[in-house]
């Protein structure tokens, strides 16, 4: 016994002469199987990467400044709720120095009469009656087999929404309810409401919106009024319920009638075989890469390694859901193709293959709609590429950071 204690007492000592040794937290020891999962490269840093590897190449000198753009704080529209007190929410938006965009456009131009000119090309097979515009907007060069007609820009008189100027990066508030408990004013990126002023709905149209949550298109088709009939479909079930709260919040009950509007929830790819021949306007705004969010924000990251494949994936999607889209409308109607991606894979490419696609195994013939005019009418507001092969791009720039925003119109012959 007296030999133990004197261990003890030896082993007392030695540990007060080096010190108490310091013990680690459990915080901070990782297990070996934790860490090994754990990403090295944020998904925001692989998203970036692959932006500066693919539209660099593409856009060369413009990227440095889109990639600024892209990074910086994103300029918003407010969209007016037309089933408000329009009166009092646009003097409201006026007393903070926002104009609405829709209206000085139509304003500045009253009495010129712009129009979208439907020029033709066989360099696209399967679209008649085509020309890709020049980028200096100039006039494209004609043969004998081109077919010009032209449609006069008809805009809804109900859209409504205000934007700060140029450089103005002021942000608005949260918008407020009225006395009807309806939202005064819808936020989203005023370049989205372009593929909706570009479809050119009618009174008395049948819509289909393919893609159609979270749901601000949706919204905007409803506040035209022009709507006989609007189908919002979208697959994901959680991204519905957010397209009718926000359609609980900014349209009334009888608005939101079964005989008006009916939200499903089906694989768009398969709408061309479930209402062949059925809508005047199909809005097609697909899935992307959403390249803003994706260079932002780590949640949904689709440049996340678990979704690599789905990301592989995307183009033969969206070409689906276009020629889906196609095949919903009726013989003389239209299809509004649009994105927020940057890339030719999702945009220009998709366009060129679903038209392919329709016209060889569908017998679909098809006409690219021109909107150079679009492009004239909404210039003092956004920042518009002028190389694309088909189509708009909305390109985000400093002084008007929207977008992007691609969008591509086609008419069907037959």
């Amino acid at each position: 016994m007296a030999a133990l204690r004197g261990s003890s007492f030896r082993l007392r000592t030695l540990t007060e002469r080096l010190g108490e040794p310091q013990r680690l937290l459990r915080r901070n020891i990782y297990k070996k199987k934790w860490a090994s999962s754990r990403p090295r490269v944020p998904n925001t840093q692989l998203a970036l990467q692959n932006l500066d590897m693919n539209c660099s190449l593409q856009f060369g000198g413009l990227w440095p400044s889109i990639r600024l753009s892209l990074l910086s704080q994103q300029k918003y529209g407010a969209l007016v709720n037309g089933f408000a007190d329009v009166e009092k929410v646009i003097e409201e938006l006026e007393l903070q120095q926002a104009k609405d965009f829709v209206y000085e456009a139509g304003r500045k131009t009253e009495g010129q009469g712009p129009d979208c000119k439907l020029l033709a090309d066989s360099t696209l097979g399967g679209i008649r009656n085509l020309q890709t515009p020049e980028p200096s907007g100039g006039t494209a060069q004609e043969s004998p087999s081109v077919l010009e007609t032209k449609e006069s820009i008809t805009l809804s008189p109900n859209l409504k929404c205000f934007t700060f100027p140029r450089g103005d990066i002021t942000r608005f508030k949260p918008a407020r309810p009225d006395g009807l408990r309806m939202l005064q004013y819808y936020l989203m990126d005023a370049a989205s409401l372009l593929p909706v002023l570009a479809l050119g709905v009618q009174p008395g149209h049948t819509v289909l919106d393919l893609c159609a949550a979270p749901g601000g298109k949706s919204l905007a088709l409803l506040q035209t009024e022009c709507c006989r009939h609007l189908a919002a479909n979208d697959i994901s079930s959680s991204r519905l319920n957010r397209l009718r709260k926000i359609l609980h919040s900014y349209v009334p009950k009888n608005v939101c009638a079964e005989d008006r509007l009916r939200i499903t929830s089906f694989d768009g790819r398969h709408w061309g075989v479930i209402e062949r021949n059925t809508f005047d306007r199909v809005l097609v705004d697909v899935p992307c890469t959403t390249d803003r969010h994706s260079v932002l924000e780590e949640d949904n990251n689709i440049f996340s390694r678990l979704r690599i494949r789905e990301r592989q994936m995307l183009p033969l999607l969206q070409t689906q859901l276009l020629v889906a889209g196609i095949l919903a409308t009726k013989p003389g109607g239209s299809i509004m193709y649009s994105t927020c991606s940057l890339s030719q894979l999702q945009n220009e490419y998709v366009v060129e293959r679903a038209v392919e696609v329709a016209t060889t195994e569908h017998d679909v013939e098809l006409r690219l709609e021109d909107l150079t005019d679009i492009r004239t009418l909404y210039r003092d507001t956004f920042n518009f590429y002028g190389l694309c092969r088909v189509g708009e791009l909305v390109l985000p720039h400093l002084t008007a950071n929207y977008g992007p925003m691609y969008f591509c119109k086609l008419h069907r012959i037959h």
